[in-house]
């Protein structure tokens, strides 16, 4: 099927062309279709395969072609809420885009950065709104801005949305919607507790799912070190030197972990960004265009980066700590491997990690391939609960962790060991060629 066989008007067709789109992935060639019929559609497909256009294509199409004069000139009548500020400034310009031949406004919010300019943009008017949950209801409860003529709502990394840490900021934000509406809801995971939720805010959905859940892409090549976490520095040092390395984003577990890693590199002569949530919009957003420009060629992330973010090329991503959540490694490689290109996913695993490895291996039904480093694990003991300190006072007697939790505290790497002139680094292999065969 070719993308001009879509049921899109011609502006939209020229916008994918332009884009070098030729062929429509499974995903948007299930729920094109069904957004412009005005259903809601639950939508759940690999990472890197096109949700965003899916979803943005027709629902420009239908606020064009639907065009009705209304009082008080021009209302929000699509919103599209995701869970970070960089998703959302990427997903603003898919909408940009693709809607550029299209008399379309649309605008984006999120918070880490003044208000002011967001609300003169809505006071301007705009059809479109691409928002994070924290500034929308922060704009709304300040009176700024009106859902009340909304035609169509979507929630982006549905999965993200509606686990404990957002869904009561979604869930003030419904309740700001019109009962009738058109919504549409994506995610590259659906745990069945998730999936439950989202029907519920859905009515008599077409329900799209291209691929298993937890499925990763084919087309990323993985690949698992069992290394000690003192030596997770000396090994990552060294696969980033490697020339087939174009390009790396690197995932710890911790903020604090982000800028350790990123400092550890810098030691070791690679230059490195660090992008997580302590740190400035500005910084963030110059990290990123850094990173993607070309600039630095390493990035330095927290979860922060694992959902919905497009980085063209990306050859590697090396999961320095294993996620707490089987989910989200799914969303972390899949960064790479991304509109058909090829990638590679690296990940290091110390003894405290092995409960989490199993979890994801179970998820994604397969075994992660190991390679062997100058570096193999040494330590078979997972590190010991700190005891509670008997000298602290009744009332800041801290409470005993339990070994989950402990496994997610970053612990410090010592100092840079340099490499022996005498014994030379040998070459880790990254696996590619003949042997990803």
């Amino acid at each position: 099927m070719d993308f001009q066989d879509l049921p899109l008007i011609p502006p939209l067709l020229d916008a994918a062309k332009a884009c070098g789109y030729t062929s429509p992935t499974p995903i948007q060639r299930q729920t094109i279709p069904p957004v412009l019929a005005g259903r809601d559609v639950l939508g759940c497909a690999q990472t890197g395969t096109g949700k965003t256009a899916a979803f943005a294509m027709p629902i420009l199409q239908r606020l064009h072609t639907q065009r009705k004069q209304r009082a008080g000139g021009r209302p929000i009548r699509a919103l599209v809420l995701t869970p970070t500020r960089e998703l959302a400034l990427q997903i603003h310009e898919s909408f940009e885009t693709y809607g550029k031949r299209l008399p379309l406004r649309a605008c984006v919010i999120f918070g880490g950065v003044g208000q002011q300019p967001q609300v003169e943009q809505l006071r301007r008017g705009v059809d479109i709104l691409v928002a994070t949950p924290g500034r929308l209801n922060d704009l709304i409860g300040q009176g700024h801005l009106s859902l009340d003529q909304l035609e169509i709502f979507v929630l982006d990394e549905a999965d993200r949305m509606l686990d404990m840490g957002f869904i009561h900021d979604v869930k003030r934000v419904i309740a700001q919607l019109p009962k009738k509406r058109q919504t549409l809801l994506f995610s590259a995971t659906m745990p069945a507790e998730v999936e439950s939720l989202a029907l519920g805010i859905l009515s008599s959905p077409v329900t799209v799912k291209v691929d298993p859940v937890g499925s990763t892409v084919d087309r990323i090549h993985q690949w698992l070190y069992l290394i000690d976490k003192q030596n997770k520095k000396l090994l990552l040092a060294q696969l980033l030197i490697q020339p087939e390395v174009e390009s790396a984003l690197v995932f710890t577990r911790t903020k604090h972990g982000a800028d350790r890693v990123a400092r550890d590199l810098a030691k070791a002569g690679i230059q490195a960004r660090a992008i997580h949530g302590d740190k400035s919009q500005g910084a963030r957003q110059r990290a990123l265009g850094d990173f993607k420009s070309g600039a630095v060629r390493v990035l330095v992330a927290t979860d922060i980066a694992a959902r919905g973010l497009d980085i063209a090329g990306l050859s590697h991503v090396f999961n320095y700590d294993l996620p707490n959540e089987p989910e989200s490694y799914v969303h972390r490689i899949g960064r790479t491997g991304r509109a058909g290109l090829d990638g590679t996913a690296v990940s290091f695993c110390c003894i405290d990690e092995m409960k989490e490895l199993r979890q994801i291996e179970k998820l994604t039904g397969r075994e992660i391939p190991r390679l062997e480093s100058p570096w193999p694990m040494q330590n078979q003991s997972p590190s010991p609960l700190k005891p509670v300190s008997k000298a602290a006072p009744a009332k800041a007697a801290p409470v005993r962790p339990s070994r989950a939790c402990a496994a997610r505290e970053a612990p410090k790497l010592a100092q840079p060991v340099p490499l022996s002139p005498a014994r030379p680094a040998r070459r880790v292999p990254l696996a590619t060629g003949n042997d990803r065969r």
